[in-house]
């Protein structure tokens, strides 16, 4: 990964860009090189170079509507002597804080720096947002359980036939949007599991509610991956001196069945599951603190069985 301030692109890319549709613009009204080099701190063969057209600048700062107007209106200015060096600062300052809020500023640090993208960066604008920070930190998580949970042999016999899912809520998640799980879910397929996706919010429904449910009772626990419910599983949670806990399977008001089971009990069991129902398939939920608690719990449960 590249590390790059968006500091440099303002320097490399979009002030040289500025100065050279600036040098066209003072030319066309009549002002001579010497003077446009004065008025723009460059030298008169860079302005030479600018009006010769052998340095043309970044197409997306040249080309956007908004940086032609600017650039039309501070040229104008200097030429009319209705605009002085503080005022036109003021315009060019503006124009590059519209560019860093999303616009093309963006654009090109993120094609420097491939880690942003997709990310939704707005740190030039409005500095370190904590929840984005979180989400960030969640998607990771569950990005490594996946990869964990995916990469156990022990685990695809364990996949039930709807499906099974990762998932990691944000802190103080109240809602299925607050937690990340595979869009799709994860099946097996012949001696794999397969990954449709990676982890989006909003992706899981049970993986999400019993997480809400968990969490309602202990907000520690964020995490939870979901099996299909057999003898070795349990076994292999019992084997490790797991607390557990079953439920009866029915879709109806489960979060808050599931909810009433935990505060009864002391503490929230690890392992949560019921054994199915008609049209149900049987199955657990293992929790942890994380996603990748979750997934490890599980997996030690498999082996241990």
């Amino acid at each position: 990964m590249t590390l790059q301030l968006p500091s440099e692109i303002v320097v490399d890319r979009f002030l040289p860009t500025a100065r050279r549709m600036l040098a066209v613009e003072l030319a066309d009204r009549g002002m001579a090189q010497q003077e446009i080099a004065a008025k723009l701190g460059v030298s008169q063969a860079a302005v030479s170079k600018y009006l010769s057209g052998t340095s043309t600048g970044e197409p997306r700062f040249a080309e956007d509507p908004r940086m032609v107007e600017t650039v039309e209106y501070i040229a104008e200015g200097f030429a009319a002597g209705t605009l002085d060096d503080y005022e036109a600062l003021a315009e060019l300052l503006e124009l590059i804080r519209t560019f860093e809020d999303r616009g093309p500023i963006c654009a090109v640090h993120e094609e420097e720096m491939p880690a942003l993208e997709g990310t939704g960066c707005d740190l030039c604008v409005r500095g370190r947002d904590q929840r984005r920070e979180a989400e960030r930190d969640v998607l990771r998580t569950v990005r490594q359980a996946v990869r964990r949970f995916s990469n156990t042999p022990a685990v695809v016999d364990h996949i039930p036939n709807v499906g099974s899912n990762v998932g990691m809520a944000l802190p103080e998640a109240d809602a299925e949007p607050d937690i990340a799980a595979v869009p799709g879910r994860l099946h097996a397929m012949g001696s794999r599991i397969n990954v449709p996706a990676d982890p989006e919010f909003g992706a899981s429904q049970h993986v999400a509610r019993t997480i809400l449910a968990v969490m309602a009772v202990d907000p520690e626990l964020r995490g939870a991956v979901n099996l299909r419910t057999t003898d070795a599983l349990l076994d292999g949670a019992a084997e490790r001196g797991l607390d557990t806990l079953a439920f009866d399977a029915s879709y109806e008001n489960r979060t808050e069945r599931i909810r009433s089971l935990l505060t009864d009990a002391e503490g929230v069991p690890t392992v949560c599951y019921h054994e199915g129902a008609f049209g149900i398939e049987p199955i657990t939920y293992v929790v942890g603190a994380s996603a990748v608690d979750a997934v490890d719990t599980a997996v030690a449960c498999l082996e241990a069985a």
